[in-house]
Order: structure tokens, then sequence, then C-alpha cells
């Protein structure tokens, strides 16, 4: 048996876990489809969400920043009518004005990585917990980038999304130390 996280609990989870989480993410588009995507997952399970991921991917052009910017209230309507995603005014809305940010954070900083890894000083933060209760909501750095994208005018992005956005995007390594991706996502990128 392969000793894991305690939290995925069925299929999507577990490749979910063994494949993405916790894996450092430098690719812009990649980092804005777990923005919308954490963004998306306020207030429900992140099972609800993953269940869904190649749904999104489709309803928002897989995550192009530059053509969901461009979208306008037909499209709008449009995705508030599409069953295959989490039908919420205020998160739709969301994901639009947060490519709109996205895109003005790359121009500021030549990429959005170049931007988000600074809240890491450009390399993963690596955890050592033994057990899941010892994991964090939020942290000094999760504080920071939350206030920050609010700054540059990005919503749905809460100190405790910006903590399980960096645990998705390997900013942070929380797996347990009994984990078997635990030092093989030191190894890995996307």
């Amino acid at each position: 048996m392969t000793d894991r996280c305690d939290w995925p609990t069925d299929e999507n989870m577990i490749e979910y876990h063994d494949r993405d989480w916790g894996v450092p993410v430098r690719d812009d588009r990649i980092l804005f489809e777990m923005l919308v995507l954490e963004g998306a997952q306020a207030g429900l399970s992140w099972d609800t969400i993953l269940r869904r991921r190649e749904s999104y991917r489709a309803a928002f052009d897989n995550f192009d920043p530059e053509l969901v910017a461009r979208y306008d209230e037909a499209k709008s309507a449009e995705l508030l009518q599409d069953a295959e995603i989490i039908r919420n005014r205020l998160k739709v809305a969301s994901a639009i004005r947060n490519a709109k940010a996205f895109l003005a954070v790359q121009e500021e900083f030549g990429s959005f990585a170049a931007y988000l890894w600074r809240f890491v000083d450009g390399k993963p933060k690596v955890n050592g917990w033994t057990a899941m209760s010892q994991i964090p909501a939020n942290t000094t750095e999760s504080d920071a980038m939350s206030k920050d994208l609010k700054a540059k005018g990005f919503n749905f992005v809460g100190t405790t999304i910006c903590y399980a956005y960096m645990q998705s995007v390997g900013m942070v390594n929380d797996h347990l130390v009994g984990c078997f991706r635990y030092s093989q996502v030191a190894n890995e990128s996307r």
C-alpha cells in the first residue's frame, strides 16, 4: 500500500494528489487555471471543483487569460447557463476580472510566475508536517499575497484561498513527511 496524505478519498482526488498537488508551477496558463479554480472552490469542496476541471477548461477557453479577459455580458450569461461548472454570478465575474488583473501583472513583471514566486523568495517552502491537523489555513506569506492581489484588482483571493493556491501550485510543500510525494515534488515542475 502506498503511503500518502490523508485527504485524497477517491480516484479523482488520488490522481490529483499524486500528479499535481504541490508540484512547483511556473507556467502562467496553469497558474491562471488554478487561480480561477481555487476561487470557484470558495465555500465548496475541492472535489466538487476537481470533478468539473475539464468542463472548466472547455468553458473558459483552456484558461487563456487573454481570451477570458475579453469575455462580455453575453459570454458571462452563457457561462451562467453551463451546468458543468459552478454557476455563480460572482465567481464567473471574478474569473473575468482576475484575467484582466492577471494580464496587468504579466505586463508589469514579465510573467505572473515572476510576480507570484516573490512571496516565497523564488523557491518552494518545504514544511515538515506529520499530521494533517498541523497544516495551517493561512500563513504570513498567504496574508501578504492576498493583500497584494486585492490591491492589484483581483478578487476571491482571501488568505485561505491564497494558501490553498500556494499548496496547489507548489509554492509550499504540505505533503506529510510520510507521504511518498513529499520528497518527489522537489524534483518536479510544471
